[in-house]
C-alpha cells in the first residue's frame, strides 16, 4: 500500500521542452517505478500557462482539482473546472493549461510514455 498526502511533498518546476508557456509546477504523489505501472501526479499552472502538443503511449487521466483550464487537441478546446475528468486515448495530439485569467490544477494518472506531437 502506498499512502501519500501532497502536503508533505514538494513541488518541482516542469523545466523540460513539453511546457510551452510557465511556470508549471508538478508534485509526483506516487512513482511509475513504485507500482510497476501508473504515476499520479498533482499538477499546477500559472494563469496562462500551458504544455505544448504532445500524446501518450498510454491513456491519460486528469481529474481537476482546483482553477479554469483548458484540455485542447488539434480540432476542440473544452474549458474544465473542478470535479472534472478527462480521458485522453493514447496517441490522442492534445495540450493542457490554465486559462489566461485563472491558475489551474488537476491530478494526472498516467503509465510512462509521452512524446511532443510532431
Amino acid at each position: 500500500m502506498i499512502i501519500t498526502n501532497s502536503k508533505d511533498v514538494k513541488a518541482v518546476p516542469t523545466q523540460d521542452e513539453i511546457v510551452n508557456k510557465g511556470p508549471v509546477h508538478r508534485k509526483e504523489l506516487v512513482s511509475a517505478k513504485d507500482t510497476g505501472g501508473f504515476s499520479v501526479l498533482l499538477v499546477t499552472f500559472q494563469p496562462g500557462a500551458r504544455l505544448n502538443f504532445h500524446v501518450h503511449t498510454y491513456e491519460q487521466i486528469l481529474y481537476v482539482t482546483e482553477g479554469k483550464g483548458i484540455v485542447a487537441t488539434k480540432n476542440e478546446e473544452r474549458t474544465v473546472t473542478p470535479g472534472t475528468v478527462v480521458c485522453i486515448e493514447p496517441g490522442e495530439v492534445h495540450w493542457h493549461g490554465a486559462t489566461k485569467d485563472s491558475s489551474f490544477s488537476h491530478i494526472c494518472m498516467q503509465k510512462p510514455g509521452m512524446k511532443l506531437a510532431e
